[in-house]
Parts: structure tokens; C-alpha cells; sequence
């Protein structure tokens, strides 16, 4: 598929393990976001009954940003396929993926392949305890702008910088400019995000979407 979403998106991300799909919803009801991710690195029997009750709440799209195949039902619109590309386990750089392959051409859902970055957010993330992987040094730029080549190379269509969930430090703003002059594909940016000030600085440094999470529901978020 080609990219679909206008530069400048923010997206809100929904844990189903931490909040019911009435309680999110009420939370992000006058937030203005273009676009809902339901992540977790835990649920998997429950998950679709609450993603279609979201989906009878909103009309925003809802993104599968996926933690396990357990995790797929027809009621998304879009999957982020993901490749952890900073990392070296064959599970989450192609393992996952062939054993989710056939259900989401069963189920008919849209793709989105995206090339997945972790960068150190200053604290141990779930995701690096799941995956088993560790995160890039937030300093070592030319290591992410190669690994973002590489993702262009391999055609994926959208990188993932990730700090992580409840991060303490964000992505640097200045290596989200260092992507965008570097390779030419939409950046999503997420991770120890907790202000307004944060979101625009990213989209004026470059980034194509903002993703928010742990700060609304903590009901940490500022204006």
C-alpha cells in the first residue's frame, strides 16, 4: 500500500491491558489525533473484543501496532508490520512475520511495512525485555541513519523511531532531522512523549507522525 496518512499526524496509543475501551476513549475523545495504534506487549485472547468495541466508539482508524499474531482480528484497518530492525533476533526481524503472513491476507487487512528503531529512552523498556534486543545509543547517530538506509534499501515504507513505552528520555529531535535529510521516507516518532511542545518540535524537525501513549493514560499530558 502507499502511505496514507497526511505529514503532521498524531496518533494516540491504546493499551488494552491498562484501560477499557470506554475509559480511552473518554480520554481522547476532544484530543485531536488522526489516528488510534492499539499496542501491547502482553494481551492476546481479549484483544479483539475490546479493539471492536473502540471501533464502535470512533471513527478514527485503528492501527495494529502488534506484539504477538494473537494479537490480529478483522477489526483494524491497518497493520504495522514491524521489523526490529535495530536488533538481531530472526523472531522480530522475519520470524513473526511469515507466522502472521497468512491470517492477515485471510482476515484481508492493509499493511504498512515498517522498519522498527529502537533508540535509548534512558530506561529498561518491555519491549527490549520481550524482544531481547537492545536499543541504539541515543548518540550514535550515523549508526540509526544506517540502519534507516537500509530499511529504504529493503523497501519498507515507514521507519519507526521508538524510545519506548514510559520512556524517560524521547528521541532526539535533532536525529529525527538527520532521518528526514537522509532518506525519503515518512517517520513516525514515539516514546517518552508528555507535551504539546514536544509534538510540534518533532514536526518541525521533521517527523511525519507523533505517536503519544503513556502520558494520556497516566492523565500526564500538557498542553
Amino acid at each position: 500500500m502507499n502511505w496514507v496518512f497526511p505529514k503532521g499526524s498524531l496518533w494516540v496509543l491504546y493499551d488494552p491491558e491498562r484501560l477499557k475501551p470506554q475509559e480511552f476513549y473518554d480520554r481522547i475523545k476532544e484530543f485531536d489525533a488522526n489516528a488510534i495504534l492499539v499496542g501491547t506487549s502482553f494481551s492476546e485472547g481479549e484483544i479483539c473484543d475490546k479493539v471492536k468495541k473502540l471501533k464502535d466508539l470512533t471513527d478514527l482508524p485503528l492501527i495494529l501496532f502488534p506484539g504477538s499474531i494473537y494479537q490480529l482480528c478483522e477489526y483494524y484497518d491497518y497493520v504495522l508490520f514491524l521489523s526490529l530492525i535495530s536488533g538481531r533476533n530472526p523472531e522480530y526481524l522475519i520470524g513473526e512475520h511469515v507466522k502472521a503472513a497468512p491470517l492477515i491476507k485471510k482476515m484481508n487487512l492493509k499493511v504498512i511495512p515498517t522498519a522498527y528503531i529502537l533508540i535509548d529512552g534512558g530506561t529498561y523498556t518491555a519491549t527490549e525485555y520481550i524482544s531481547n534486543t537492545k536499543p541504539i545509543p541515543r548518540n550514535k547517530h550515523e549508526l540509526v541513519i544506517a540502519h534507516c538506509l537500509a530499511a529504504k534499501y529493503l523497501g519498507f515504507q515507514a521507519i519507526y523511531l521508538e524510545a519506548g513505552s514510559g520512556a524517560i528520555l524521547s528521541v532526539p529531535y535533532e536525529l529525527v532531522r538527520m532521518v528526514k535529510s537522509e532518506v525519503d521516507l515518512p517517520v513516525i516518532v514515539g516514546g517518552g512523549i508528555r507535551l504539546k511542545e514536544q509534538v510540534n518540535k518533532y514536526f518541525n524537525s521533521g517527523a511525519d507522525v507523533v505517536v503519544v501513549g503513556t502520558a494520556l493514560e497516566d492523565n500526564d499530558w500538557e498542553d
